[in-house]
Formats: C-alpha cells, structure tokens, sequence
C-alpha cells in the first residue's frame, strides 16, 4: 500500500492542476481583450496650429487647451466651421494641458509647472488656481468625480468640488501595464484614452482600470498629411447625440468616428 506522501493521491493531485491550468489559459485565450476599428461618420475642420491636448463637446462648441510654451491657449470653437468664437492665451511660462468641462466650470492642466487653472464656462474668467504633484496631461469627469493623468500608467481620481486626490487606479490589459495614457474622454460609463506615441485608443474601466477594448484609429490622415503633423490626441463626446469626436496635435481635420468591430481596413464615409 502506497503512503501518503506518495503515489496516486499525489498523481490525481498533479493531473487535477495540470487540467485547471489547462482549462485556464483557454479561458484567457477566449478572453482576450476586443479589438475595434472606425467608420469616418463626418470630417470638421481643425487649426493646424493647434497642437491639442484637451478636447471638449458642449451644446454644439469643442473646447480646446493646446500647448507649447507660448502658444498654449483655451477656446471655444464652433463644430462646424471651425470659426473661434472665444479664447484666452496662457502666459508664456505654461504649457497648457487637459481639460474637463463641469459644473460650468472648465478645469485645465499644466505640463511640468504643477499648476491647475479653473475658469467659468461662460466668460472664461478664471475663478482659482489649484496644484498638484507630477506632470498634468490629462482630465474627464463622470459628472461626480474628475479623472487625472499623468502620461503614466496610472488614473487619479479627484473630487469634482475640492480637487482633492481620492485614489488612483493602475491601467492594464490582463497583466500588462499600459504606459503613456494620454488625453482622456467620458463615454457611456468607460474611459476613452489615447495612448501617446500610438494610433491606439483604449477603452478603460473606470473602476480598476482594466482595458475593455482597443480601437486602431490609423489611416485618419493620408501619409502626406501626417508628415505636418503630430500624434493622434484628443477625444470629445457628444452625450446626447451620442457622437464621437477625434483629432490630433496640429492636425487639419477633426473626425466623427463610430467604433466598429475591426476590420482589414478602417471605413469612410463618402
């Protein structure tokens, strides 16, 4: 008789892992993250001067934050035409960042100088200046809670009133950590990110930061376009047309896209 230290027991035991293993990779395999692409519903025009970094969609006007010292400015900016309708420059030593627009208020983000500005949505004037550790890139707001980052892997997540950090949350597909989350857009209860350097938008859950789908956005522009330009960068939302916006740092044209299950090739409209 074989003890118990040994023998069937232990070989049952070791099939059983064997199996669960097995059963497991081919649950992560029929897991794996979807993967979208886009049909260009419209095209607007866009400065090309703009090098964005914060977009917004309010009854019929895009809020826009660029950056570069210098040229770093706020408008407000008529979908249609493109035509400003208003504006105020930062002062030279700001580069201008993200921007969210909430409870008439729009708040909006520094590069390296740690400084936050919140103006009223109206006039544009601005109402207080805020600080926070680390490099400014990006906000979004869910209507209660705003959501910073930092070109890292990580969300901050603020109060709305106070802009105090509340937590954060680590962005990751399965067990990979995404780096350089950049320009951020609340859309139907996820995040919508760009991630820099890459013609990727991820869709992230607000909760834990786990990636629930990625869209290729590449072929927007024609080769011969992207040679002025820069990268991909700026999601806005239209919440009650339920029309997504998209454009790029000095990009000449601004899209509206629907996300599409992926295809060989991305889709235009006529």
């Amino acid at each position: 008789m074989k003890n118990r230290c040994g023998g069937w027991r232990d070989e049952m035991t070791i099939l059983r892992l064997l199996l669960c293993a097995s059963l497991l990779h081919a649950s992560l395999l029929r897991a794996a993250t979807p993967e979208y692409g886009y049909k260009v519903i419209h095209v607007y025009p866009h400065d090309p001067r703009s090098f964005t970094e914060g977009l917004e969609y309010r009854a019929g006007y895009l809020y826009e934050s660029t950056g570069r010292e210098g040229q770093s400015w706020l408008r407000k900016i008529q979908l249609e035409t493109g035509a400003v309708v208003q504006q105020i420059n930062l002062a030279p030593q700001y580069f201008g960042e993200g921007i969210t627009v909430i409870d008439q208020k729009i708040v909006q983000l520094t590069y390296k100088t740690k400084i936050g500005f919140v103006y009223d949505q109206n006039t544009f004037a601005r109402r207080s200046t805020f600080s926070y550790p680390g490099e400014g890139w990006s906000l979004t707001n869910d209507g209660r809670q705003i959501f910073m980052d930092d070109g890292t892997s990580e969300i901050r997540i603020w109060d709305a009133v106070t802009l105090r950090e509340l937590k954060r949350i680590k962005v990751h597909d399965g067990t990979k950590v995404i780096a350089n989350v950049n320009e951020m857009e609340y859309v139907g209860g996820a995040i919508y990110a760009n991630i820099w350097m890459s013609d990727r938008m991820a869709r992230i859950s607000p909760v834990d930061g786990r990636v629930l789908g990625w869209v290729d956005l590449s072929g927007l522009l024609t080769e011969a376009e992207r040679e002025q330009t820069d990268v991909l960068n700026g999601i806005a939302y239209d919440a009650l047309g339920g029309r997504l916006f998209v454009t790029g740092k000095l990009w000449p044209k601004l899209f509206e896209i629907q996300i599409v299950p992926k295809t060989s090739a991305p889709k235009k409209s006529k």
